[in-house]
């Protein structure tokens, strides 16, 4: 029994244990400095990378442009316990502390897209922002050809992108001294900064030609044409970076002439999933990595939107192909942990069984022991008790007198000789109280009160008893029938020796003998 109890804990230990899901292998934390369509699609690209992987778990924030909450986020994505934290900062200055503590603590760093003044970090991976600023002036000079009035909308204030592309943009405008810069406006990478910035520029400026509008991103030079719409001013060329797909991205936006050219600063999240990865798995990797960005113009923005929408839609599709599988997966999950609990109650029904089953062997065995031995319930220990007053301390007073051990003889007698007349009489099933007492010489009422007082059972009661009993003996002994053995003990219907014999054992005549 108990190696059956043993063997079952372990199965059921082995079902918990394989119904377990399997735990990521590596958590990393993404702190993205603001939430756009270039994070969402870049976002989506770590995703992917992370189902290529199979056991990576990503944890993303985004601090919507304020270095406050950006701080607060990457101290939790480390108090939650990532093994690795990838960052794009807000600004270069502002987030380095808290770059600097999760460095501290032993957690590489990746830097993406945007730099930092710290130099405790792991990688940088990015684009050359400067060269895009550099490329982005020797296209306009060539729009323009050398001659013409260019209105910049720079990105946030303090952010790498912003100084690095503004920079490239003014030293390559230095090559043609006819182009010039009429105004630089400070936004913030956002439409809404840079629309209502313009507007304001073109209120104060009514006159200012402007040939064209260069924005650090493409959602800035969009802003910017809305406030030339608006102000219903002649409607100059619009540059900007980027060149997303979708569409509000800018490829698309060249390609409808709304934008003249953007450029494509790519978001390669899967790269910077592999390289998070490599570094985890202590694998070589460089510690800083430049991407391949492109110009887009109306020449090659149709081709290039072609191949950008059809990657968005392979992408969406093993998007949707992972979810699914992930809801069959967890579908699988709740029919292992179904199945489990249904074993586990079925196990528990078979040992109930089992015990019970043992009990029960263990309960008849005893009872035909008991039985076998004697017709009467009672073992010689429990046979006829005289009562005696309380003893005195010393020994010699503990002795009963000869009065005491009279009557208990004489009362040992008694039932010794009540079972000889009932034995020899068990099968006669006229046998009466009467009866018992006459072949005992004494009246109806002194029997009952003898045996009564001895055994605590009335004579009908212990005659039932040792019939019941006798019978049990012959089914255990001989191979009469039931209805034979019910007359051979005195009872005159089998039907009412079946039920008295259940009452009795709890079980039927015939199972003895099963």
């Amino acid at each position: 029994m108990r190696k059956l109890m043993v063997c079952m804990a372990l199965s059921i230990l082995m079902l918990m244990t394989g119904c377990t899901q399997k735990k990521p292998h590596y958590v990393i934390g993404v702190s993205q400095c603001s939430a756009d369509i270039w994070r969402e699609k870049q976002n989506a690209e770590l995703r992917m990378g992370a189902y290529l992987q199979g056991d990576v778990e990503l944890r993303f924030a985004a601090a919507y442009d304020s270095d406050e909450r950006q701080i607060e986020q990457i101290d939790s994505l480390v108090a939650s316990g990532v093994d690795l934290l990838i960052v794009a900062p807000n600004q270069i200055a502002t987030i380095s502390p808290a770059i600097d503590r999760a460095f501290d603590q032993g957690i590489p760093v990746i830097v993406f897209e945007r730099k930092t003044n710290s130099q405790k970090f792991t990688a940088f991976m990015s684009a050359d922002n400067y060269e895009m600023g550099s490329v982005m002036g020797q296209y306009i000079i060539s729009r323009l050809k050398g001659h013409g009035s260019v209105l910049e909308i720079k990105g946030l204030a303090g952010s790498s992108p912003a100084i690095e592309r503004h920079n490239g943009f003014i030293t390559a405008l230095k090559n043609a001294p006819d182009v010039k810069v009429v105004a630089s406006l400070q936004g913030d990478w956002t439409e809404p900064r840079a629309y209502s910035t313009v507007k304001q520029w073109l209120t104060a400026h009514r006159d200012t030609p402007v040939d064209l509008v260069f924005g650090m991103n493409d959602r800035t030079a969009i802003g910017a044409r809305k406030a030339f719409l608006e102000a219903g001013r002649r409607l100059p060329l619009f540059c900007g970076i980027d060149g997303l797909p979708g569409e509000e991205g800018g490829i698309r936006q060249v390609r409808d002439s709304i934008l003249d050219a953007s450029y494509i600063y790519p978001t390669h999240g899967d790269k910077v999933l592999q390289l998070a990865v490599d570094i985890l798995e202590g694998k070589p990797y460089a510690k800083e990595s430049h991407l391949q960005a492109a110009l887009v113009t109306r020449e090659n923005a149709s081709s290039l939107l072609m191949q950008s929408e059809e990657i968005l839609r392979q992408t969406d599709y093993l998007d949707r192909l992972h979810n699914r599988a992930d809801n069959y997966l967890h579908q699988l999950d709740s029919q292992r942990t179904i199945t489990m609990l249904a074993i586990i109650v079925i196990a528990l029904l078979i040992v109930s069984f089992v015990l019970f089953y043992i009990y029960h062997v263990n309960k008849i065995s005893m009872q035909k022991e008991r039985v076998a031995s004697t017709l009467w319930n009672m073992k010689p220990e429990e046979g006829p008790i005289s009562s005696t007053s309380t003893a005195p301390a010393d020994d010699a007073a503990a002795v009963p007198d000869s009065d005491e051990q009279a009557d208990t003889v004489s009362t040992s007698q008694f039932f010794t000789h009540f079972k000889e007349v009932v034995e020899t009489r068990l099968d006669d099933s006229e046998l009466s109280v009467e009866d018992l007492a006459a072949d005992m010489n004494l009246s109806r009422v002194q029997l009952y009160r003898k045996v009564k007082s001895i055994t605590g059972s009335t004579p009908v009661e212990l005659l039932r008893t040792a019939r019941l009993n006798r019978a049990y003996q012959m089914l255990m002994t001989t191979d009469h029938s039931v209805s034979e053995i019910a007359y051979q003990v005195g009872f005159t219907a089998p039907s009412y020796f079946t039920k008295c014999f259940k009452e009795a054992y709890g079980m039927l005549p015939g199972d003895v003998r099963k």
